[in-house]
């Protein structure tokens, strides 16, 4: 066994991959507020051909040096939009047929294992705040919370590595 070279992972360039085809799916962070975790998310979104990224309230924008460096050239794939209010995104995903998923532990959350999609909607994604999570407002008119089991002293886990969870089991519908 050996770690492959860089030639043999067969990575595209940014104007192919902006010419792939991308699955259904949108994230949507509604008031992230760390440069390093949004910079984390656009690199994720570039690797799970994430259709759309919304940076919604206070979350950073690029370009941002912290973001950048921690994204790793995404921001310049990944097609990205910013909302003053994460509700008008999400208003306007759920015109457009999108199934708003939340990823929040409320008292009808799913866990994200026995998630399914039977009508294979496209999916959008919110996640929230590092430390408030999503606001209250924004759950009401989500279809679906979803959350990631977790069984130490700890409730809850960093935004960008949840997203990496959901967004690798999301995936696996398209």
């Amino acid at each position: 066994m050996r770690k492959l070279s860089l030639s043999e992972l067969n990575r595209v360039d940014v104007e192919q991959y902006k010419k792939s085809e991308k699955k259904p799916i949108i994230c949507v962070l509604d008031n992230v507020r760390s440069k390093h975790n949004v910079g984390s998310i656009f690199r994720t979104c570039d690797a799970f051909l994430v259709e759309e990224l919304h940076l919604c309230g206070l979350t950073p924008l690029p370009p941002d040096k912290d973001i950048t460096k921690t994204a790793l050239g995404a921001t310049g794939s990944v097609c990205w939009k910013h909302y003053k209010d994460t509700k008008q995104s999400i208003l306007e995903l759920k015109d457009k047929g999108y199934l708003i998923v939340c990823v929040e532990q409320t008292t009808e959350s799913i866990d994200i294992y026995n998630f399914k999609n039977p009508k294979m909607r496209p999916i959008a994604l919110v996640l929230g705040h590092e430390v408030c999570g999503i606001d209250d407002e924004i759950i009401e008119i989500c279809d679906v919370s979803i959350e990631i089991p977790q069984f130490g002293t700890k409730h809850s886990l960093n935004v960008s590595v949840a997203f990496g969870i959901v967004i690798s089991k999301i995936f696996s519908f398209f």
